[in-house]
C-alpha cells in the first residue's frame, strides 16, 4: 500500500553548492526555511485531515538536508520522530546530497527513526558532474550508498537525463552504475533550464541546448525499460506539474509536459506494440489491424494526441487501426491481423 506522504519543502537549505541547473525556490515555490515549530504543525494539520488508512510518512523534500548543521537537523527530525514513537506516523524520508553522509551523519539519521534517504544523483558522469558543478565524483555516490545499505537504510537516487555533456554513451552508463548500486527506487527528471539558474545564461549564450520534449520521453523510456529489468521500480517521471512551474518566466527552456509520466509510459507501450507487429506479424500494406486493450490505459495505448496510433499505422502502413477497449488485466493486450491473434503483456516488454 502506497503511503500517505507528508510534504516538507527545505528548498537550498544547507545546500553548500549552487549547481548549475537549480532552482529550488522556483520549483517548489517556497522561499523560506522551515522551523521546527512549522514541522510540527504540518504534520497536525496532515494528521487532522480525512484519508482512508494507510501508512503515513513525513518527507523532507528539496535542499540537502544532512548539510545542514547537525543541532538544526535534529530539531527539524525531533518533531517527527516523535510522531514516529507515539505510532501516529510510520516512516520518514528525506532529501540530500551524496558527499554529505559520512558514517556518523547517517547513523544520527537511523537514530531519529529515518528509515529511506533520497540522494539527488543527477548522472554518474564525472564529466557531466563537473559541468552542472556539483563538487564530487561519481565514486562518491556508491560510497555514500553503500554506508546507507549498511545502515538498513533504504536508497533513492535521482537521474537528471541532458544535462550539458550527456550523450547517448553517458546516459547508458549512468543507467548502467546506478543499477550496480541497486537502489531501491528511481526517480528521474529530465533537465529543464529554470530563471535564474547558470543553465538559463548558458542557454541564452547558445552555449547549452535541452533536450527536445520527444528525446527527453526516448531517454526517460529507455531508463524506465532497463531498471525494469532490473526489477528497481522507477516512481515518478517528470517534475510534478505545480502552480510554480506555470509561472510564465519560470521555465525557460526544456522538456517540460504537465503529462510528461504518461507520455513515457506511452512510449512503452509503442515499443511493446510495434516489437509484436513487426518481429510476429506478416502485415501487408493496406491491412487492418485490431487492438483490445484495458478500459483503463487507452490513454497510455493511445498516446497523448493519439500519437501512438498515428506511428503505428505510419510505420506498418496500415490501412485500419480498430482500438477496442476490454475488460482486459492491466498492461494485457489482444492483436488480430488477418491471420494471427496475440496476446502480449506489459510485462513482455521486459524481454525486447
Amino acid at each position: 500500500m502506497n503511503p500517505y506522504i507528508i510534504p516538507l519543502f527545505i528548498p537550498h537549505y544547507g545546500c553548500r553548492h549552487q549547481c548549475s541547473f537549480c532552482n529550488q525556490k522556483s520549483i517548489t515555490g517556497v522561499k523560506e526555511p522551515v522551523s521546527a515549530r512549522q514541522v510540527e504543525a504540518v504534520i497536525q494539520e496532515h494528521l487532522a485531515r480525512p484519508r482512508r488508512p494507510r501508512p503515513v510518512e513525513v518527507a523532507f523534500y528539496g535542499g540537502s538536508f544532512t548539510a545542514l548543521e547537525p543541532r538544526l537537523q535534529q530539531q527539524l527530525l525531533e518533531p517527527a520522530a516523535c510522531f514516529l514513537t507515539t505510532g501516529r506516523i510510520q516512516a520518514i524520508r528525506l532529501s540530500t546530497r551524496p558527499d554529505c553522509l559520512e558514517k556518523a551523519t547517517i547513523e544520527n539519521l537511523r537514530q531519529y527513526g529515518v528509515t529511506t534517504v533520497e540522494m539527488g544523483v543527477q548522472s554518474l558522469d564525472d564529466k557531466v558532474l563537473a559541468l552542472a558543478e556539483r563538487g564530487h565524483s561519481a565514486e562518491v555516490v556508491a560510497a555514500a550508498a553503500q554506508r546507507l545499505r549498511q545502515a538498513g537504510l533504504s536508497i533513492g537516487i535521482q537521474l537528471m537525463p541532458g544535462l550539458p555533456g550527456e550523450d547517448w554513451p553517458s546516459l547508458i552508463g549512468t543507467v548502467w552504475q546506478t543499477a550496480k548500486i541497486r537502489p531501491d527506487f528511481v526517480r528521474i527528471y529530465p533537465t529543464l533550464v529554470l530563471t535564474g539558474t547558470a543553465l538559463a545564461d548558458w542557454f541564452r549564450a547558445g552555449r547549452y541546448l535541452p533536450l527536445s520534449l520527444d528525446d527527453a520521453v526516448q531517454r526517460c523510456a529507455y531508463m524506465k525499460l532497463y531498471f525494469s529489468r532490473q526489477g528497481i521500480p522507477v516512481i515518478r517521471t517528470g517534475l510534478q506539474d505545480t502552480e510554480e512551474l506555470r509561472q510564465p518566466e519560470t521555465i525557460k527552456a526544456g522538456p517540460f509536459h504537465p503529462a510528461f509520466g504518461e507520455m513515457v509510459e506511452a512510449e512503452l507501450y509503442y515499443i511493446m506494440l510495434a516489437h509484436c507487429l513487426e518481429k510476429a506479424f506478416d502485415v501487408p500494406a493496406g491491412a487492418a489491424v485490431d487492438i483490445w486493450y484495458p478500459v483503463r490505459e487507452g490513454s497510455k495505448m493511445r498516446g497523448v494526441g493519439n500519437h501512438n496510433v498515428q506511428r503505428l499505422k505510419q510505420r506498418f502502413a496500415l490501412g485500419e487501426l480498430r482500438l477496442h477497449p476490454e475488460n482486459l488485466p492491466s498492461g494485457q493486450f489482444v492483436l488480430q491481423g488477418e491471420r494471427l491473434r496475440y496476446v502480449i503483456n506489459k510485462n513482455m516488454i521486459c524481454q525486447i
